[in-house]
């Protein structure tokens, strides 16, 4: 039987009313699944061909419950990862207006191209995210690829933060990154180098090389 090695998963949660809504909703705990999200989760449990070797989600309520369909259709036991929750938008918070989702979006952006610095008001900078997301992937690294590992690292994050991530780690860049925004419950796929490094062999449906140019459009900004 042929194997494959690990690979680090990262999920986007299912559907919330936030995301519906077009809120920026990123404060903790945030909104629950919807009827909608709660059948997305399910889908995605029973839809892994193999059971994930590890299953682990951020602290938000909506990645927890998505986690808990996946474990029940799964079998493994989820657990919460410190520090992979969503980028945290400050005075944003709460709001669906055109003007915050265009501050959020420019913000946003100027992260992909390199200006890790500039944050919305009272919210995250982009090196605050990456500060405390990317020590709990090396983390993950550190204890779960260490060879000739199978069975995939399975984590369910969020829209904004993991698209920034596989920026950083893999290398995936803009325009790219920035216009083809992930739906819920799609898949950014992470594989571990020699050098340390991370491929990327998956962002949602687009596979290697990342070259489609999807047009800027009004997708939930983040989630």
């Amino acid at each position: 039987m042929t194997t494959r090695p690990a690979r680090l998963v990262l999920v986007r949660h299912g559907e919330t009313e936030g995301n519906v809504a077009r809120i920026l909703d990123t404060a903790l705990p945030g909104l629950p699944l919807t009827e909608r999200g709660v059948a997305q989760a399910k889908a995605f449990g029973t839809g892994l061909l193999t059971p994930p070797r590890v299953l682990l989600s951020s602290q938000a309520l909506r990645a927890r419950q998505t986690a808990a369909h996946i474990e029940e259709a799964s079998g493994v036991t989820a657990g919460v990862l410190d520090g992979v929750y969503e980028v945290q938008a400050g005075a944003l918070e709460g709001r669906s207006d055109h003007a915050a989702h265009a501050e959020f979006q420019a913000i946003y952006h100027r992260w992909h191209a390199g200006e890790l610095d500039v944050r919305p008001e009272r919210g995250e900078s982009g090196s605050d995210v990456l500060g405390r997301f990317l020590p709990a992937i090396a983390d993950l690294r550190e204890q779960y690829f260490t060879g000739d590992d199978e069975g995939d690292v399975l984590v369910v994050v969020h829209g904004a933060a993991m698209r920034l991530v596989a920026n950083v780690l893999a290398g995936v860049r803009p325009p790219f990154t920035t216009n083809n925004h992930l739906d819920n419950t799609e898949t950014i796929e992470l594989l571990p180098t020699a050098d340390g490094g991370w491929q990327c062999l998956r962002w949602g449906r687009f596979t290697p090389p990342f070259a489609v140019k999807a047009e800027r459009g009004a997708d939930d900004p983040m989630g």
